[in-house]
């Protein structure tokens, strides 16, 4: 009989040694590594069958996740290898067969230098109060730039933080701070139900995973505006699409009333991509927009088409456009002509830029 829970240690062993960001699980595949953005399959491994995918998702699971994932269909949790290693974990079905995608969260939360982003996000672990979006595509590091804000705080300020995630990634460790971590389904049921009790936990600093529907924002936008800093992630490409999308969550008889407490709570917005290395690995290009009253005044007149301009024409206070940032990188030899083409919202611009 096969030992499924030796098989599995075996491919998480793997995956960190191999230093993989992710581990993808699937019937009629081999398993397969993403290894500096690219997919490797294992071709020395067989195809797993659909009970084989079967038993090591449930080798990943407590019976109550088991159970959740039966009646849901899909899971997110995280997975702790041994102390070792902690995985993000996804298990979904697909045509009726079962997969598993996790990604590896480095044990050490990494700082922002290590991360290379740009020294302005420091100024964002400084503040008091406001609220602060990282945001980018799936899977582009918006996790672990948040984790870096927050570790930040944890070490320079003695404030109160609290955490609503799903699941947990990076573990932290109290330093001057005092850090409560909450994930939901296991210590809270909603991100919106979590972030509505943190008024009554006396927190200084508020950090939402994710925020998934209107309420979760109308709340972390109060939050903000009630004296507390908080940092939170949403999947779109740009500052101005950030705004646009926070704005159009709600009914049109709202959206003024947002406009209005968005342009008097936001610090900033950080949007970022990684890009494949030339020498291997992955690296930021980031878009930072401040929060000026400029940037309030146009969130404030629904003029939030402009705000590419100001972020523009602002980079003696710290503002980054993407295509500056990408532009560098190019200059630096960090990243490819073509790679920076790719992932630029407007390649015309950025040519001239290079040029």
């Amino acid at each position: 009989m096969t030992n499924y829970s030796n098989q599995l240690e075996e491919l998480l062993e793997l995956t960190v040694k191999e230093q993989a960001s992710d581990l993808h699980l699937s019937t009629g595949h081999s398993p397969i590594l993403r290894i500096a953005g690219r997919l490797v399959p294992l071709l020395k491994r067989a195809k797993m069958s659909p009970e084989e995918t079967l038993a090591l998702a449930e080798a990943l699971m407590t019976k109550d996740q088991f159970q959740r994932f039966l009646e849901q269909k899909e899971i997110d949790f995280s997975y702790n290898l041994k102390g070792r290693a902690r995985f993000r974990v996804n298990i979904f079905f697909q045509r009726g067969d079962i997969s598993c995608a996790l990604r590896r969260i480095p044990a050490e939360i990494p700082n922002i230098e290590e991360l290379n982003l740009p020294p302005v996000l420091h100024e964002f672990a400084k503040a008091s109060q406001g609220f602060i979006l990282v945001t980018g595509p799936s899977s582009h590091g918006k996790s672990t730039t948040l984790a870096a804000l927050i570790d930040e705080i944890n070490r320079t300020r003695a404030v109160h933080i609290i955490t609503i995630e799903d699941p947990i990634e990076y573990v932290f460790k109290d330093d001057r701070a005092i850090i409560d971590q909450r994930e939901v389904y296991q210590d809270t049921l909603s991100f919106a139900r979590a972030l509505r009790s943190t008024f009554r936990q006396d927190p200084d600093v508020i950090m939402v995973g994710e925020m998934r529907d209107p309420e979760t924002m109308a709340t972390a936008i109060s939050a903000a505006e009630t004296g507390h800093l908080v940092f939170a992630t949403l999947h779109t490409n740009s500052a101005a699409q950030t705004i646009h999308r926070v704005v159009d969550s709600f009914p049109p008889e709202q959206q003024q009333q947002i406009r209005a407490q968005v342009s008097g709570s936001l610090l900033g917005v950080i949007s970022q991509r990684l890009i494949p290395r030339i020498k291997g690995g992955l690296i930021p290009a980031t878009e930072v927009m401040i929060a000026t009253p400029a940037v309030a005044n146009l969130i404030r007149e629904n003029k939030i088409h402009e705000i590419p301009l100001v972020i523009e024409t602002s980079a003696e206070i710290g503002m980054i456009s993407l295509n500056r940032s990408l532009a560098e990188l190019v200059k630096r030899k960090e990243i490819s002509l073509e790679n920076a083409l790719n992932y630029s919202l407007s390649p015309a611009e950025l040519k001239m830029l290079i040029r």
